[in-house]
């Protein structure tokens, strides 16, 4: 699982808006790219930094860049594009990374379920042994000292979500977080009591009421810290619940 093409380097200016970033190219011209994150983005967008942006040729666009991957810090990638971790998930899915979530039969995305009207990103049935797995997917890009942290902001949206997971338990169902950790320089995921400790409470009571929680890292750059162009997960890391 790759980006579509090669990826081309700039230097970040600034972020505004949310959606919409300045950057210069190698040329020495500006671009404005499309911000496809809704978050804080915390730790994701330092003065100056490397960035990676994709391209598109499609007439409709106002933007035609999209902005992909930036440099934390000196070697270290993260892939800020919010679009990206539900095809990551269910490639490792579909590809059989992911131990215990293989042997369904179908996969469908962002399935209307639970009492608070919520979407699930991924839906798995059709298992010979297994119930249907709800699977919900978070992008982890908040890193501090290797530990990785989520949320990154307080987020009404994200504890909603555990509980539609609980109540998918009490159903009979399976029910899975999925964090997707796109960043390199993260080695283990927490909740991020810190930002929002509503959050992590919820987090806790969701594992305890047996909602299963995983996370993968993506490959994303080379042993130089350069983009490989790569988004497949490759290597599960541990979950810490310790406060």
């Amino acid at each position: 699982m790759k980006f579509p093409e090669p990826l081309l380097e700039g230097r970040l200016i600034r972020r505004y808006k949310r959606f919409l970033a300045d950057v210069r190219l190698p040329d020495g011209s500006e671009v404005t790219a499309h911000c496809p994150n809704t978050g804080s983005m915390l730790g994701c967008q330092p003065d100056n930094a490397r960035v990676w942006l994709s391209h598109s040729d499609n007439p409709k666009r106002k933007l035609p860049y999209t902005w992909e991957l930036v440099e934390t810090s000196p070697g270290v990638l993260a892939c800020i594009n919010t679009a990206r971790p539900n095809t990551q998930a269910r490639h490792a899915i579909e590809s059989g990374v992911v131990p215990g979530l293989e042997g369904y039969a179908r996969c469908r995305s962002e399935v209307r379920y639970g009492s608070e009207k919520s979407r699930i990103d991924l839906l798995l049935s059709g298992h010979d042994k297994e119930p249907d797995a709800w699977v919900e997917v978070k992008n982890v890009t908040l890193a501090e000292g290797g530990e990785g942290y989520f949320p990154d902001a307080v987020t009404e949206r994200g504890q909603k979500h555990l509980r539609e997971l609980m109540a998918q338990v009490r159903n009979g169902d399976r029910a899975v977080l999925f964090f997707v950790v796109n960043h390199t320089g993260i080695e283990q995921v927490r909740p991020a009591d810190h930002i929002d400790a509503r959050y992590g409470q919820l987090l806790r009571e969701a594992c305890e009421a047996g909602v299963e929680v995983v996370a993968y890292r993506a490959a994303l750059a080379a042993e130089d810290g350069n983009p490989t162009g790569r988004l497949e997960l490759v290597e599960e890391l541990p979950v810490s619940l310790e406060p």
